[in-house]
């Protein structure tokens, strides 16, 4: 091999080298970035009963996006602190808001929402109790749980004389992701039923920019890393050639 194909492939080594430090830089700062952005959105909650069956499970760990209470729109599934309702986290879904008129069921056996039904493809099962047409007070949210049959939410403090509804100021977060146990990763998507109502429905979080960035920083960071192995193995076996060229 001639000095010319020497230094041209020293060089090609030297930019591979600065290649591969630049791209476990970038990925350290994705991969780092994405956690440090991710725990200053979101919080890890353990969802302590099956009143959210299907979406989500008891013993499920979710991400919960911290948001105020006038960030809260119907169908969103939230995490509240309410004395009433107990002295834990407590995760249910929204289904109305302040002056919103609550019943059920229709013929159909389905929530209304003003007088509009409303499809609810997230029930674990179909068929509920029925709800005694109620107007949530402003600033106050009516909460409901995904699986009926077992749920202890509005219902139950309208049956005790209250009009069941929470302060909108006690939500402490919106659940956008369960994240274990890991059979289980999905996103908690915001119903349809609920976008033609006045408001509409939330906007997803940033979670999947989230997971995207930590998954790119890893990425570049095995592949900055894996080319100086790489790189050297190469070389090694164009040194072999070369010695038996010359042999």
């Amino acid at each position: 091999m001639s000095s010319r194909d020497t230094h041209a492939n020293s060089g090609s080594g030297r930019l591979g080298t600065v290649l591969s430090g630049l791209a476990v830089a970038l990925g350290c700062l994705l991969f780092l970035g994405g956690f440090v952005w991710g725990a200053i959105v979101y919080r890890p909650y353990t969802v302590p009963t099956d009143s959210m069956q299907p979406t989500v499970n008891p013993g499920d760990r979710v991400l919960a996006q911290r948001i105020k209470g006038d960030e809260v729109r119907r169908g969103d599934v939230v995490v509240f602190n309410d004395p009433q309702w107990g002295n834990e986290p407590i995760v249910k879904r929204v289904v109305g808001v302040g002056g919103d008129k609550i019943a059920c069921c229709d013929k159909q056996g389905r929530l209304t929402v003003n007088g509009a039904p409303i499809g609810e493809p997230y029930l674990l099962q179909q068929g509920q109790a029925p709800i005694p047409a109620t107007t949530v007070p402003r600033g106050q949210l009516f909460m409901l749980g995904d699986n009926r049959q077992v749920s202890m939410d509005s219902r139950v403090h309208l049956a005790d004389g209250d009009h069941g509804a929470v302060p909108s100021s006690e939500v402490a977060a919106r659940v956008d992701a369960t994240v274990w146990p890991l059979g289980q990763l999905k996103e908690v998507t915001r119903p349809g039923s609920f976008a033609a109502l006045p408001g509409g429905v939330s906007q997803p979080g940033p979670i999947t920019w989230i997971a995207s960035a930590v998954t790119a920083g890893v990425v570049l960071i095995l592949g900055g890393a894996a080319y100086g192995p790489i790189a050297g193995r190469r070389r090694k076996r164009a040194e072999r050639r070369r010695v038996l060229a010359r042999a």
